[in-house]
């Protein structure tokens, strides 16, 4: 099988191998990690650079942008991620390996640094819980420890655990948006528990600015209004407009 890799246009391409050195050589392990590597196993383009860190890394990315003379870091000590603007307006997003716990449902998780298994369990649904080694030693090698690749396979979104919605109730934003734009079905067993969430009224649990941030990117999708067809017939669009007006 072609090393999906291989599928990014020259420039990702050689800013990803780029990475992968610069990862090896300080002793850390790069990963192109979700919705890039999702959308590689689709054929889709316009793909964003997206790389987690099993170590430090912030430090990883003011490593990055020092090759890159003009190049401006963004960081988010809380979230121990940071964002490199390029010259030319390229954004690659470096986010440290890590696992979340939630003290009540809604609230934003507390994280601290752990493994790309780790890290890859606490995203929303499947076919965005996997990874691509790009360390020189283990270039293109996949990680899908939660079977993403056969529900990418079946067209199907999954959540990960039973609690998925409870603790981050935008992941209810998320569904529609992804099954807008992919066209995927819920899986069973994912669709009896987002139902169950909004009977209880998970949504009403989260700030507005929360739902802002999803909502806005739902409303940029080509098939907006069909998400939103699809919160309507759950019965989560009303809480959700209320939030957003």
């Amino acid at each position: 099988m072609k090393n999906l890799l291989s599928y990014l246009n020259p420039k990702s391409l050689t800013l990803v191998r780029e990475i992968g050195v610069l990862a090896q050589v300080k002793g850390v392990e790069a990963y192109l990690a979700g919705g890039p590597v999702r959308d590689l196993m689709l054929g889709l383009s316009g793909l964003d650079l997206d790389i987690t860190i099993e170590g430090n890394a912030m430090r990883l990315a003011d490593r990055f942008a020092a090759l890159h003379p003009g190049a401006v870091v963004t960081r988010y000590p809380a979230f121990k991620t940071a964002t490199v603007r390029l010259p030319d307006g390229t954004l690659v997003d470096f986010a440290t390996a890590r696992k979340e716990s939630y003290t009540r449902g809604g609230a934003y998780p507390a994280v601290e640094p752990s493994t790309i298994k780790d890290d890859l369990f606490r995203r929303d649904f499947t076919v965005n819980a996997m990874a691509i080694a790009i360390n020189p030693k283990t270039w293109g090698k996949l990680v899908d420890p939660f079977k993403g690749k056969a529900d990418l396979n079946k067209k199907s979104l999954r959540v990960l655990h039973d609690k998925s919605f409870l603790d981050d109730p935008t992941r209810i934003l998320r569904l529609a948006r992804f099954k807008a734009r992919l066209g995927f079905k819920i899986e069973a067993k994912t669709l009896k528990l987002l139902k169950s969430a909004i009977k209880i009224k998970v949504l009403d649990t989260i700030k507005p600015q929360r739902y802002l941030k999803d909502f806005n990117k739902l409303l940029k999708e080509p098939k907006s209004k069909e998400a939103i067809k699809y919160l309507e017939s759950w019965g989560a669009y009303h809480r959700v407009a209320r939030n957003y007006s």
